[in-house]
């Protein structure tokens, strides 16, 4: 199956791209940060991408190399991610929680000579070595260059333009180097070609339009923040506000107010679970009566919209109430009032949490992804959204199933390969460029994908039944917000139980234990109650041998890049299974500790 459609694209490369938006919009401001602290425009950001490339270049940068950057979002991120690619080279992002040894690693397999950070990861960036250049972008740092020292370093008669236009549609515009879930992380290989391909497709599903909001908060080593933020404003002159602290982003939705908005399900699980907790604690009872009526007013009518099927008048007259008292100030109060798509997508969401937002008016549109695609491959589009599907593919992608159900892809975004790594390459890609991308699926009839689980994931019970961890996790995660993480255990058991991390906010909220530590929450009456509630509920979504007999509610937070969880907050599984044998084996234990909660 393959959906074409016209490319919206006239530039072969980023860098191509880039300079038409210099020549037409000169004067328009691409990068900024909340407030206009900062703010560039093209034609700025074209002088400093100009004299850190001639910089670059005196350093020894030629086409082909590579350039490390470890960095906050921040306006120079863009602005030397830009010059490097304008030198034909190759820059690649480490995530800001890297170890030494981590950072070394990648270090060691891109080949870079130059890294680029903020002073806060100076120390690691050091301790891990290998590289001859150090450049600090916050300031003069004890043996690092400045990137004005880099600056000053550019010959008179460098030719930025003949470099820039020298690059070709098959160099290598980034290194994503993969989570790492089973083993050290793959550096997927990504051509401008690649990125322009996968650019484009996103473009047609969200409406992308030049002169759009967006806002960069994840990290740049993620590919979704790599398109939707760098490529999106390279190829579409998107308008880039960087948020460089994750806990202020409502502050940066509030004051951007994105037209495109990507989010993992844990951010969109934590905005529900800020609306629910506001909620509660609202004093009226007759407001908090109002806002439970009209959130679901507008799920009524977002099922009917679903389903393709008219509102009745009655239903449509309550709807417009319930948006003009209740429905709209939510979504203004999100900073989202004006997002035309957003999506989530890096790992699977509960269709009932994604209900929840359509309620409010926020048509969340589930994509599905990976690094070696480039990002998004399928997707949900507006006037094409199946919930509990990752939609159809995107624009020149193919997909079909190997025998055992393995979705396989094919198109003009697949990576060019694992760095260094050709072996990996050829199990991974077929010699007529099916890529193996290790989901299990199912494609209904009208081309809609459901992701069953991963390959390598599915718990396999001791009857032989077949379960997807993920289906099981996200039922219990959508029933309640307490929840943060769930992890459901049942391979080769008789039955499923799970370990289960608290949401700290929303417990403490909750408990209305504001500075309780999380081991207090979880042994607080109040919140194993409420948590045992919601497992119950999350348990009537599943079929029988999927629900949970039994959860335990373990002390403390997983922080991505932890044991527990990769930097893209997917469960380390493996890790979590050696760490916490003791605790699975009172789950499943004839005479289970008082810890242990029975459903």
């Amino acid at each position: 199956m393959t959906n074409e459609t016209p490319s919206n694209s006239a530039n072969a490369t980023l860098c191509a791209a880039f300079q038409e938006h210099v020549r037409r919009t000169p004067d328009a401001v691409v990068l900024r940060t909340p407030g206009n602290r900062v703010a560039i425009t093209w034609r700025q950001w074209n002088e400093r991408v100009r004299s850190i490339a001639a910089g670059l270049a005196a350093m020894g940068v030629a086409r082909g190399d590579t350039v490390g950057l470890m960095m906050t979002n921040r306006p120079e991120y863009h602005v030397v991610d830009a010059a490097v690619l304008h030198l034909g080279a190759t820059p690649f992002s480490i995530y800001n929680s890297s170890t030494p040894d981590q950072i070394g690693y990648l270090f060691g397999n891109a080949g870079n000579k130059v890294v680029f950070c903020d002073e806060q990861f100076l120390s690691r960036v050091r301790e891990a070595g290998g590289v001859e250049h150090v450049v600090c972008v916050d300031g003069p740092a004890e043996g690092a260059l400045t990137i004005a020292d880099v600056e000053a370093r550019g010959a008179d008669d460098f030719d930025f333009d003949a470099a820039w236009k020298a690059v070709s549609p098959e160099d290598l515009a980034t290194i994503i180097y993969t989570s790492g879930t089973t083993g050290p992380p793959k550096g997927v290989e990504l051509t401008h070609a690649n990125v322009i391909a996968e650019a484009d497709a996103v473009r047609i599903l969200l409406e992308v339009q030049n002169g759009d909001r967006v806002l960069s908060y994840l990290p740049a080593a993620h590919i979704a923040d790599r398109v939707t933020a760098q490529y999106f404003a390279i190829m579409f002159a998107i308008q880039v506000t960087c948020v460089a602290d994750l806990a202020k982003i409502a502050e940066g939705l509030a004051d951007c107010r994105p037209h495109s908005f990507f989010a993992v399900p844990r951010v969109w699980q934590k905005f529900k679970a800020a609306i629910d907790t506001g909620l509660a604690a609202e004093p009226s009872p007759v407001k908090r009566k109002i806002a439970a009526w009209a959130i679901d007013t507008g799920i009524k009518a977002a099922r009917l919209e679903l389903a393709g099927r008219p509102l009745p008048a009655a239903l449509g007259f309550q709807h417009r109430l319930a948006d003009k008292l209740v429905l709209s100030k939510l979504r203004d109060k999100l900073g989202l009032d004006q997002a035309r798509g957003p999506a989530s997508g890096a790992s699977a969401i509960s269709p009932d949490i994604l209900e929840f937002f359509w309620g409010l008016g926020i048509r969340i549109y589930e994509v599905w992804g990976m690094s070696e695609t480039g990002g998004a491959t399928t997707a949900n589009a507006p006037g094409h959204t199946k919930l509990g599907t990752v939609g159809r593919p995107v624009l020149n992608m193919e997909v079909k199933l190997a025998e055992d159900g393995e979705l396989l892809t094919r198109g003009p975004t697949i990576m060019r390969g694992y760095r260094n790594e050709p072996e990996r390459t050829a199990e991974t890609i077929s010699e007529d460029g099916w890529l193996r991308t290790g989901d299990i699926a199912e494609i209904d009839a009208d081309g809609y994908v459901k992701l069953v689980d991963r390959k390598k994931e599915l718990i396999i019970n001791a009857a032989g039944k077949n379960m997807s961890p993920s289906n099981i996790e996200n039922a219990i995660k959508a029933a309640t917000s307490l929840v943060g993480q769930v992890v459901a255990i049942g391979d080769d058991r008789s039955y499923v139980a799970a370990l289960i991390v608290l949401d700290q906010e929303a417990a403490a909220a909750f408990a209305g234990k504001p500075t309780a530590s999380s081991a207090e929450l979880a042994e607080d009456a109040s919140v194993r109650a409420a948590v045992l509630a919601g497992v119950r509920a999350g348990n009537e979504k599943l079929a029988r041998v999927e629900q949970l007999k039994r959860v335990v509610i373990l002390p403390g937070s997983w922080d991505p890049g932890g044991v527990e969880l990769t930097l893209t907050l997917k469960l380390r599984r493996k890790p979590i299974a050696e760490k916490y044998r003791h605790e699975i084996d009172t789950l499943f234990a004839d005479s289970p500790p008082d810890g242990v909660m029975s459903v």
